[in-house]
């Protein structure tokens, strides 16, 4: 029987285990490079999380139709909960005389943002797996397994396929170039070497002919 076996507790309460996998959605979603460094567990238990709000902003990416604004609200504020809210400060300066521009956007409110703006479309056609888990072995101290959780497509996965391309071509090339230098050395040297037998029987039938 696997009763109470869902998830991972992570020696924490249910609030304290969804607002900490909150704040983890909302740090990897918002990071420059698109990857943060947690513990294996909590990485197993963020993947399928960020992946639920992931596919929601696909979906909303992918509707048409009269009812597509409707809709894609609908499912922008389903998201909204795997993350964050932190909107009573920018309310509360945007209260005394501030403009909404002025003001800068908390991190929930820039994750959600950038997750329909961004995200949605990056994995429009991808049926799946979004998020990619590198482990790091133990760490001193607590020897915790440590482990890198990521979006799959980031840039660094951009730039790693296409000097790869480039490497193997030229490669080729200078397989090729080299081969070519290869085969022309062989035949120098053969036409040197037959050049110097040459030499040797002309010069013993000069030698020959003088004592006839």
């Amino acid at each position: 029987m696997r009763h109470l076996n869902a998830h991972r507790k992570l020696g924490r309460t249910s609030e304290h285990r969804m607002s900490m996998l909150r704040n983890l959605a909302t740090s990897l979603i918002n990071a420059r490079d698109e990857r943060i460094k947690t513990t294996v567990q909590k990485a197993k238990e963020l993947r399928p999380f960020v992946e639920r709000a992931i596919t929601l902003a696909k979906r909303a990416n992918l509707l048409e139709g009269d009812e597509a604004a409707a809709q894609s609200l609908h499912l922008r504020r389903q998201a909204a909960g795997f993350f964050h809210a932190g909107n009573a400060r920018r309310s509360e300066e945007m209260g005394r005389g501030r403009k909404q521009a002025d003001v800068p956007r908390t991190a929930g409110v820039a994750a959600l943002k950038r997750l329909f703006d961004d995200l949605g479309k990056r994995y429009a056609e991808r049926p799946g797996g979004y998020t990619r888990i590198i482990r790091l072995g133990h760490r001193d101290g607590d020897n915790a397994e440590l482990a890198i959780i990521e979006l799959v497509g980031n840039a660094r996965d951009e730039a790693a396929k296409s000097p790869k391309k480039s490497a193997g071509k030229a490669g080729k090339k200078s397989a090729k170039a080299g081969t070519k230098a290869e085969t022309s050395s062989a035949d120098s040297t053969k036409k040197a070497s037959g050049g110097g037998r040459r030499s040797k029987k002309t010069e013993q039938t000069a030698a020959e002919q003088d004592t006839e």
